[in-house]
């Protein structure tokens, strides 16, 4: 069976390059460089219009697309989303890792938990306790610790209640789509969007409040790293999957979506649902235990 070939797109290597300037840009920042932020910036600038111009070139092809031919190109889309979903996960399981790693190994052995370690932290950090999260440092005269921990019950607990409702909003829009009301999908659609910006707009309030009122600073020990890193690389995904959102809500509106031709909203909501499951982790593991 014959299908159209794709024409050569210089987009792949374009995308590869601006991926690099954003590394590049990060190194550079973090070791001084004046030119760092705007290396990253560019790299980010150049990646954000790649991006647009390698959607719209997929939305123009499968519009166009025969159903023989969308039926193949749907079949590479799900695996490739199912990839990068897969990809992005160790990212999030290298962090818990660090986490792992400071909680269960490294706090305890600066704390003279085990046999081994027992005449070190008498000699170098006799004050030092073993405790999570973790307000006083090894050595407080070259790193102050926080004020406090941040706690689970305040934002955090209704942001976890805002992302869990958001998985319930945009099933109901699948669902919409499926049946072919598509007034419905993009009712519940808007409603995941404003679910996302919410979340994001208490992740900010939060982050204040933490820097202004608790000292956590990235300069205040490794509980204030773990907790800005972790955090924050999240809420990024979450920045990420509301402008996915708005973007599916617009071609909704359009009526670009059918019962039978709609993946894109379908790789969307996956990983806003994995989102949602990664946040639940970070709720358990980084603000409650």
């Amino acid at each position: 069976m014959a299908h159209k070939a794709l024409a050569p797109s210089a987009l792949p290597i374009l995308g590869s390059m601006a991926i690099l300037c954003i590394a590049l840009g990060i190194v550079n920042w973090l070791h001084g460089a004046w030119f760092g932020p705007y290396l990253l910036l560019l790299g980010l600038l150049a990646m954000v219009t790649i991006a647009g111009f390698w959607f719209h070139a997929a939305i123009e092809d499968d519009a166009h697309a025969t159903a023989e031919e969308y039926a193949l190109s749907e079949r590479y889309y799900r695996w490739s989303m199912g990839w990068f979903i897969f990809s992005e996960l160790w990212f999030f399981i290298a962090f818990f890792g660090v986490l792992f790693y400071v909680r269960m190994i490294s706090i305890p052995r600066l704390g003279g938990a085990f046999a081994d370690d027992k005449l070190t932290h008498y000699l170098l950090w006799p004050s030092f306790v073993n405790q999570w999260p973790l307000i006083q440092t090894p050595d407080p005269s070259r790193y102050v610790g926080p004020d406090a921990a941040m706690p689970p019950w305040g934002i955090p607990v209704w942001n976890t209640f805002i992302l869990l409702t958001s998985g319930l909003t945009i099933t109901l829009a699948h669902w919409g789509i499926v049946r072919g009301k598509m007034r419905q999908a993009l009712c519940w659609q808007l409603c995941t969007i404003v679910l996302g910006t919410l979340f994001l707009y208490l992740q900010i309030v939060e982050y204040a409040e933490a820097y202004s009122h608790l000292d956590l600073r990235f300069n205040s020990g490794v509980y204030a790293n773990v907790f800005y890193v972790m955090t924050g690389f999240h809420g990024f995904h979450v920045f990420l999957g509301t402008i996915m959102l708005a973007v599916i809500a617009f071609r909704i509106y359009l009526g670009a979506f059918t019962p039978e031709r709609h993946f894109a909203f379908e790789a969307v909501s996956w990983y806003w649902h994995f989102v949602d499951v990664i946040w639940l982790l970070l709720f358990v593991f980084v603000y409650w235990l």
